[in-house]
């Protein structure tokens, strides 16, 4: 399930892909079978120590495949020289991050004078309404620290030298989701509605049928979950 639109990050055959606070990996896979080289970076070891043996089977699986690698790091101090990336996707990451600006500025500092920046988080709205029904949704350890508005995340990224280039929405089809783990539970796996609305994205994220992806595309623009952010790196930037 990508939050990124191909048609919008571009070919990236042959070119070095960061995937910035990776988690389970989903991007950084994605970018593989794309032909990238990618390094999978994040803090914490428990969410990365799968990533090599998934690279190494999408490098057995099809030749024309990239390599990938996995780092545990800072996003605050990446172990990377300047100018290294050609691509840095960040999706769900910066709402965890207390230094924001700071990890914004060392993603700016990695990626080549030109290179595309792709972040995503959670959307405004949504997002203030989950806080709002749950606290056990955002109050945890490891868990959001803020929400962002638009305005917001955008001058972040041009605090940082970055320009951008679009803007649009994803995951219309996963905000009631999270709206109802949050009215009956975010830990309550045996509610009905819950296990009933999780069955349905279950088959629809691993079928994948056309009239979803039509009905989601319709419904992103103002049920979106999340926010997509695409910037390039100014040559003048960090």
């Amino acid at each position: 399930m990508l939050s990124v639109r191909e048609s919008v990050v571009g070919e990236i055959r042959g070119k070095l892909v960061l995937d910035f606070g990776a988690g389970a990996g989903r991007h950084a896979f994605w970018a593989v079978t794309q032909g990238a080289d990618v390094i999978a970076v994040d803090i914490a070891f428990t969410e990365i120590e799968n990533a090599p043996d998934f690279f190494r089977v999408l490098a057995e699986d099809d030749p024309q495949n990239g390599r990938g690698f996995a780092v545990q790091a800072s996003g605050m101090e990446l172990p990377f020289p300047d100018g290294s990336f050609d691509t840095v996707i960040a999706s769900e990451v910066f709402e965890h991050i207390p230094d924001d600006r700071g990890a914004m500025c060392e993603i700016a500092r990695v990626l080549k004078p030109g290179g595309m920046l792709c972040i995503t988080v959670p959307r405004f709205l949504p997002e203030a309404a989950y806080w709002l029904i749950s606290k056990e949704y955002h109050d945890t350890p490891g868990g959001h620290i803020r929400i962002y508005r638009r305005s917001q995340v955008l001058g972040l990224a041009r605090g940082a030298g970055f320009k951008i280039a679009m803007v649009h929405y994803a995951h219309a089809l996963h905000t009631p989701y999270w709206l109802i783990r949050c009215l009956v539970g975010v830990d309550n796996t045996s509610s009905r509605l819950f296990r009933v609305y999780h069955k349905f994205l279950v088959w629809e994220i691993t079928r994948k049928p056309r009239w979803t992806e039509l009905l989601e595309r319709a419904l992103n623009p103002l049920g979106g979950k999340s926010l997509v952010v695409y910037a390039r790196k100014e040559p003048s930037g960090f």
